[in-house]
């Protein structure tokens, strides 16, 4: 029984968010198993480009440790639980479009990781995470163990804060805002300015691989459009009577005496407020 629910709750965690928590356990898994070396993981360009050692582009963003203790288990929970947020909330329904800002924050933190001294960028992904996450709520109250109440776009601030009181590299949280911030500027900002326009467009082939392509000349439903019917509009208006169109015809309902007997004429609708 207890089996069946831990396979419930793990099937219904959505597609991507399942997919990018699974891969970092196993990864962390199999190092702690010594399996696999760290050294066989971290990032690298020199062993990239020269020794084609293309898996380091990917398992940097998977490895939070060797070791699984309490670090491990906050690092992956927190990535989990913001990373479900996101999928599930601003980008719900919007799978292909949640992996297109994972390849984006995944291309550009590659880039400065070149510049900055970094193994692991893992961290600095969950980071961009939370950044996308709290900026697209800002409204959201958040508790930091029971120490102090912020709105969630202070959380990043926050989280460096504590980095920097722990001692730890700066440069990861660091790159995980500044990366966050950029996707989010040029898919909320920048789009919504004049003259702006989506800089990031998803491919297609991601949309028919989670099942979301849209047929271009698909022409929606006056039920489905923004409003519902369009009541009174040009396209719900009946088309003309042929009979009458010679020119000079009167028409028998403007010809109508106004002053008709009141039985004869449609009973009044009640307004609904």
């Amino acid at each position: 029984m207890a089996f069946q629910s831990i396979r419930q709750f793990y099937v219904e965690i959505p597609p991507v968010t399942r997919f990018y928590t699974t891969a970092c356990a196993l990864t962390t898994l199999v190092v702690h198993l010594d399996i696999v070396s760290p050294l066989q993981l971290y990032f690298n360009p020199t062993l990239i480009l020269h020794k084609l050692q293309l898996w380091r582009l990917a398992t940097t963003f998977l490895f939070f440790g060797s070791s699984v203790g309490f670090a491990f288990f906050f690092n992956i929970v927190f990535t989990y639980r913001y990373c479900r947020m996101l999928e599930e909330g601003s980008f719900r329904g919007r799978s292909s479009d949640f992996v297109t800002m994972f390849l984006f924050g995944a291309a550009l933190m590659t880039f400065f990781g070149m510049f900055v001294n970094l193994l692991f960028l893992g961290q600095a992904f969950t980071l961009m995470l939370v950044y996308v996450w709290s900026r697209r709520n800002p409204f959201v109250r958040m508790n930091f163990f029971g120490v102090m109440n912020f709105q969630a776009p202070y959380l990043p601030w926050v989280l460096l804060c504590c980095s920097m009181i722990l001692a730890n590299t700066i440069w990861v949280d660091i790159i995980g805002m500044g990366v966050g911030h950029i996707y989010y500027f040029l898919e909320d900002v920048f789009p919504n300015q004049r003259r702006g326009y989506k800089f990031l467009k998803t491919p297609n082939f991601l949309k028919l691989l989670f099942n979301e392509h849209i047929d271009r000349d698909y022409q929606p439903l006056p039920a489905d459009r923004p409003g519902g019917f369009n009541w009174g509009g040009e396209e719900d208006q009946p088309p003309p009577d042929n009979n009458n169109a010679e020119e000079g015809a009167p028409n028998p309902e403007i010809a109508r005496d106004p002053h008709q007997d009141r039985n004869q004429r449609d009973p009044p609708v009640a307004a609904v407020n």
